[in-house]
């Protein structure tokens, strides 16, 4: 029971990762999909006060763990075409991103690797130890390497991966684009923490996920999933009441409802193409797709048209498998 409770404070205090300086602090380790943190002085208390309510919870868990879909999105008639491959000025030989799978600043950068073909190298970060990362002074993920050169903070890992590919280009993004980026980090990701862990069976389905692809050893995988979904629990209901939300799946489908408004009808906020704010959602979103919070989000907003789209311009994942 020790041992639990002691992964139970390590996933709580490991929940969320690669939130820009000054806004709130994210590691969303495998232990903990899409949960999130403000970097505060009281944090070492909060997690372990989760903690303590876990230990007298005892909490049983009902309601078995709903499987992953894995049935693909319907993809468009007229299907977009990825953008070309990277400018000729930027050929690198060897890209390796570190990660935790479910990390949403993690798949914002996989899905602008996706998009502009750059192939990749992934190293799973184990969230409780992070020995994979004990090379870098920066302890959070993601981390990306470029030919042995270190990129930290998924907006600015964007930055200077576009800049790379369009160097003539002065400006990484226009107004609109930093305004709805920025959106996605402040809040976005706070939105869907409480609808991933909302109740005992989304917890426990998100934590089945997050265990078969984490870089867990076999007794680490039992007690994260149990003890990772009990504590999540938890914790999203303390993140509910810091960022004011009052019904998890309202929020969720208003925040859907926003983004769909401020495309004004063209097919991507960047027009014909998407441009670095469409990638930022659909990198965020990505990871929920077939959980039941991103079915229902899908069911039940405008989101889904978009997201087709989205999921054809970007394409197959252009990781490479070792």
């Amino acid at each position: 029971m020790r041992r639990v409770n002691g992964l139970a404070i390590t996933l709580s205090r490991a929940i969320v990762t690669g939130a820009p300086p000054a806004a709130a602090q994210c590691r969303l380790v495998q232990a903990g999909i899409f949960c999130t943190f403000s970097s505060s002085n009281n944090s070492q208390g909060f997690a372990q006060s989760i903690a303590d309510r876990f230990r007298k919870a005892s909490p049983s868990v009902a309601g078995g763990v709903a499987g992953f879909s894995a049935a693909a999105t319907s993809l468009a008639q007229d299907a977009h075409a990825k953008e070309p491959v990277q400018s000729q000025k930027f050929l690198p030989k060897d890209v390796v991103l570190y990660q935790y799978e479910a990390c949403p600043f993690c798949n914002k950068v996989k899905a602008f690797l996706d998009y502009y073909n750059i192939p990749y190298k992934v190293v799973e970060v184990n969230p409780i130890n992070k020995k994979e990362i004990k090379w870098s002074d920066y302890k959070k993920v993601p981390i990306l390497t470029v030919d042995g050169d270190q990129m930290v903070d998924s907006s600015d890992i964007v930055d200077k991966l576009f800049r790379k590919i369009h160097p003539d280009n002065c400006a990484t993004d226009s107004e609109e684009e930093r305004k709805w980026r920025g959106w996605v980090d402040n809040h976005l990701v706070h939105v869907l923490s409480p609808n991933i862990y909302r109740s005992p069976s989304e917890a426990l389905e998100s934590f089945d996920y997050i265990t078969t692809h984490g870089n867990f050893s076999f007794t680490e995988r039992l007690v994260a999933k149990y003890a990772g979904a009990a504590a999540m629990y938890f914790v999203s209901k303390k993140l509910k009441k810091r960022h004011n939300i009052t019904d998890e799946r309202v929020s969720l489908y208003e925040a859907a409802e926003t983004w769909v408004d401020a495309l004004k009808g063209r097919q991507y906020l960047g027009g014909s193409k998407p441009n670095l704010a469409d990638l930022a959602v659909f990198g965020v979103l990505r990871p929920i797709r077939y959980l039941k919070s991103g079915k229902d989000m899908v069911e039940h907003t405008r989101i889904g048209e978009w997201y087709s789209r989205m999921d054809t311009s970007v394409g197959k994942p252009c990781r490479i498998r070792e």
